[in-house]
């Protein structure tokens, strides 16, 4: 960062910085050390999200949660001679994944990130939907990984409707010409065009950021990173109107 800083002009500008005042590498690391004790990455979220929503870019009527995993190195090679005790392997098809899972809330209109947990790669995904809902919506949509949310005690009382994807070998059997499977699947179609808003921070992120490996060691450091970054995210999603209404206050 601190090269990146006296390289980048747009950096620079950005961060507020003169090349009078580059703050050295150690200066940034006690910062983001003191970001992550003080949980301030949330905060960051919450300000940008603040911000997005007096502009009317949050609705908050409705939340998709989903989850995706984030590698970590599984090598051995290192001062302590193991891998780290935090991440753990997980499988997903016929593939395994060593490191962690990004679960996020997504408003349902706006497709923006509310809600950021991180854990572990091996944990179930339904048993985090209670941390990414705010409250306040009156929906809830997930793929069929999340089958029996709405079941769990920490939903109890939840006035929402659950829009859960069914999986197919529950209506497969039905055969394809019959018209209720015809019917299950018009119904299905439109769950993952909702469902599909989800998957734009989760693109940002890995490929704009370029965030497909985690950077440290260790859940806190990591999570706090994700944050942020799904922070930013939701400025680059809505980065055009944004800069279209800064022109309008301008004239």
């Amino acid at each position: 960062m601190e090269e990146a800083l006296y390289e980048t002009t747009i950096l620079r500008q950005f961060a507020g910085l003169s090349l009078e005042h580059i703050p050295d590498e150690t200066t940034i690391l006690n910062f983001r050390r003191l970001l992550e004790k003080h949980e301030l990455a949330a905060g960051i979220l919450g300000v940008i999200n603040g911000y997005l929503g007096d502009r009317g870019l949050s609705l908050r009527q409705g939340t998709i949660v989903d989850a995706t995993l984030i590698h970590a190195p599984s090598s051995t090679k290192n001062q302590d001679g193991k891998s780290d005790p935090e991440m753990h392997q997980t499988k997903k098809g016929n593939q395994n994944y060593f490191g962690m899972k990004a679960h996020i809330g997504v408003d349902d209109k706006s497709g923006l990130v509310h809600s950021v947990v991180g854990t572990a790669a091996n944990v179930a995904d339904v048993t985090h939907v209670d941390k990414l809902l705010h409250g306040d919506e009156n929906v809830v949509c997930t793929d069929a990984g999340y089958t029996g949310a709405e079941k769990r005690p920490e939903h109890e009382g939840r006035k929402v409707i659950w829009q859960v994807a069914a999986r197919r070998s529950t209506y497969k059997k039905l055969g394809k010409r019959s018209a209720f499977y015809k019917a299950k699947r018009k119904i299905e179609k439109a769950k993952a065009q909702v469902r599909a808003k989800v998957e734009h921070p989760f693109r940002v992120t890995k490929r704009q950021f370029g965030y497909t490996k985690v950077r440290f060691r260790g859940l806190v450091k990591n999570t706090a990173q994700l944050v942020t970054l799904f922070a930013l995210s939701n400025l680059w999603m809505v980065r055009r109107h944004l800069l279209s209404t800064a022109g309008e206050v301008r004239l």
